[in-house]
């Protein structure tokens, strides 16, 4: 599987029109976030957006038109999806040694049944491998795209509290999860941490958590009030972190930044008083770095390390507190595609 900074064919979205997870007001804002990336991100690289209806093709194109964004860019399919979640059950592609790309299918149910329905989303990858002649292995494991993270030279990054939870596979070990990974994902070491971010209803992605800068360094979030809910989580996957030696026998570089205050007047749209908001679900697109902005106080400093791991590339903050309230942020909802034209 290789690493999100190689390069890209394009990036999958999905447009978001699930009432319930956008009720009133709440839709017409996270539409302005999703107008935000596409009219950033397609600078970079072209865009496939799934839209539910004619009606909310109709309605995209309109938004769109308002803005600064060349549509040939922008590719729309009209497909049945349940919800915006792209990175989790859009297609995984990985590569071979002759240089062709596959897509690894693997089941989605929404983060143990949580949401129904789901089969919707499921079906996309099946749906992408067929529309654009793309082999497609199917894998009856669950596993969503953003319970894991690669660095393209065999390392893998994920938690124990999503990979392990027994409402995703509860009939295999931890060995046989393991053993899946390294033969569908071409990786062969499995880094776990413990768990992720309260509030977080994918049980703790680690995308939103620690994700690999290069192919020896991670960005890592931390607590610095020994009072928040997330400290010690925090704290227990730092220390992980820190023993872990690398298969060139370096020791792993850490980077670290502040988790903001999670914690929110009023609640999501699921009833929580907490909201899962990382740095860390940032998007590497080609030219580009798309990252989530909450807090005018840590914004640079996250902007700052961004940009020093990805000089070659625009750093572009984009605004997510309205994306936030359903669940997600940046790299929740964008999916990388390989080998497609």
């Amino acid at each position: 599987m290789p690493a999100e900074w190689s390069r890209h064919s394009a990036t999958q979205l999905h447009w978001p029109s699930n009432r319930k997870t956008w009720p009133g007001e709440r839709l017409e804002r996270v539409e302005e976030v999703y107008c935000r990336i596409i009219e950033e991100l397609h600078f970079f690289e072209p865009i496939h957006l799934f839209v539910e209806s004619l009606e909310i093709r109709n309605r995209v194109m309109q938004k769109l038109s308002g803005r600064a964004v060349d549509l040939d860019r922008v590719m729309i399919h009209q497909q049945k999806i349940n919800d915006i979640w792209a990175r989790d059950c859009g297609p995984i592609f990985v590569q071979y040694e002759s240089g062709d790309f596959i897509i690894v299918d693997w089941e989605y149910n929404v983060w143990g049944e949580k949401y129904p329905p789901w089969e919707d989303d499921n079906r996309i990858p099946s749906f992408i491998a067929d529309k654009f002649g793309v082999k497609r292995v199917e894998q009856d494991m669950i596993l969503e795209g953003g319970s894991i993270d690669v660095n393209g030279e065999g390392g893998l990054l994920a938690t124990e509290s999503v990979l392990l939870n027994k409402n995703r596979n509860p009939d295999l070990s931890r060995e046989e999860i393991e053993e899946r990974l390294r033969t569908y994902l071409g990786v062969d070491q499995i880094i776990w941490l413990k768990r992720g971010l309260e509030g977080d209803d994918t049980d703790g992605h680690v995308d939103n958590i620690t994700r690999w800068l290069n192919k020896d360094t991670v960005l890592t979030m931390i607590c610095e009030d020994k009072e928040d809910i997330n400290y010690h989580a925090l704290q227990e996957n730092l220390e992980t972190l820190r023993k872990v030696e690398l298969k060139s026998g370096k020791k792993l570089n850490i980077e670290t930044l502040p988790l903001l205050h999670t914690k929110i007047q009023g609640t999501t749209v699921d009833g929580s008083e907490y909201v899962p908001a990382s740095y860390a679900s940032f998007y590497i697109a080609n030219g580009a770095v798309l990252l989530p902005l909450y807090d005018k106080r840590y914004d640079d400093q996250a902007i700052n390390l961004l940009q020093k791991y990805f000089p070659g590339r625009k750093i572009i903050g984009i605004d997510c507190a309205d994306l936030l309230r359903g669940g997600g942020s940046i790299h929740c909802i964008t999916q990388q595609w390989y080998g497609i034209n």
